[in-house]
Formats: C-alpha cells, sequence, structure tokens
C-alpha cells in the first residue's frame, strides 16, 4: 500500500549558484562518495532527498547525509539509508521505496513512492511482476528463484549470505529500490 509520494524539481544553473556561493553545502547535503559527482547529478541527487523528506512526511528524525542515492550497475538508482534516517523510515513500517530520477533541459526532478505491507500481505510475501519482497530477519529474498525452495535467501548483492551481511555491518541502515529492500 502507498503511504507517502514525493516530488521535487532543481533548477541545476540555479543550484550550481548555490554551491558556488556556499561551498559547506556539499558537506551538509551529500555523503562523502556524492560530494565528487557533477552538479547535474548532485542536483538530481538532492530532488530525491527532497522528494524522500516528501513522501515519508516530514523530516523529523532524517539526516541529509544519511541519504545516499547509489546505483545498481544497471545505473538505476537506489537509496541506502543509516542512522536515525533508517530508523525513521522502518519506525513508520515503510517497506519500500521507489524512486525515479532525470535531469534535462536545466532541470533535474526526483520522483519517490514509499510503501508499507497491507493487513493482508506478510512482510516476506513474494510481489508479482518479478519483484520481490525482502525478510527483514534475513535481509534476503524469500521463496522465490532467488532462494531455495524453504525460503532461505540467496547471496546478497556482495557476495555474502543475506544474513552474514546483515551481521557483518554493525551499523543498521536500509537500502532500497524499487519494491526491493534489504536490511544490513
Amino acid at each position: 500500500m502507498i503511504v507517502g509520494i514525493g516530488v521535487d524539481l532543481v533548477d541545476i544553473p540555479r543550484f550550481e549558484r548555490t554551491l558556488e556561493r556556499t561551498p559547506r553545502l556539499l558537506e551538509r547535503l551529500f555523503s562523502v562518495a556524492e560530494r565528487s559527482l557533477r552538479p547535474r547529478s548532485l542536483a538530481a541527487r538532492y530532488a530525491a532527498k527532497e522528494a524522500l523528506i516528501k513522501a515519508l512526511g516530514g523530516s523529523d528524525g532524517v539526516h541529509w547525509t544519511e541519504i545516499e542515492v547509489t546505483p545498481e550497475e544497471s545505473g538505476r538508482p537506489w537509496f541506502t539509508l543509516a542512522g536515525s534516517t533508517a530508523q525513521v523510515v522502518a519506525d513508520r513500517g515503510i517497506t519500500g521505496i521507489h524512486l525515479s530520477m532525470s535531469h534535462d533541459a536545466g532541470f533535474a526532478i526526483a520522483y519517490v513512492v514509499a510503501e508499507t505491507v497491507t493487513p493482508d500481505e506478510s512482510p516476506d510475501s513474494v510481489v508479482s511482476g518479478g519483484s520481490t519482497r525482502h525478510s527483514l530477519a534475513t535481509g534476503g529474498p524469500v521463496g522465490d528463484a532467488a532462494g531455495d525452495a524453504a525460503g532461505k535467501p540467496a547471496a546478497a548483492s556482495d557476495g555474502l549470505p543475506a544474513d552474514a551481511a546483515v551481521a557483518a555491518d554493525p551499523r543498521f541502515h536500509m537500502r532500497f529500490a524499487g519494491a526491493a529492500w534489504e536490511e544490513r
């Protein structure tokens, strides 16, 4: 069930001028990994973070540098959330975040949809259309071709078994991509 939507549009040249006037904004708005990106990519990530805050219904407990937009190998953008921001998302029962970003003609735009499991679904259920919900307990896909017949999760994207990846990272953060998410 959709529990929030957000959209944001950024004027790229205006955003660039703002960054030139106030260089500390890079440190306040972006993770270390994001700071080296080109201004149009930063503008799209800024729009994505703003759209996420709108989809969450506000910024209480949300910190800009705890939201990182990271691409899959295919280029599809993900949110990687850490710290209190990840906790806010978890506390609100959000089980999936969809993100779409684009930039063209001097503008960057991002659209975010936040969803939660409805009462008739379990967090471990498989979503039709090839998207899989991931188990909160293990962080891996449950009960589909990516796991075994008993629902044991497949390996995480870093090559470790999904439950080993959860245990290996002492920080709590969630990574969202479309209808799939994993807890690490």
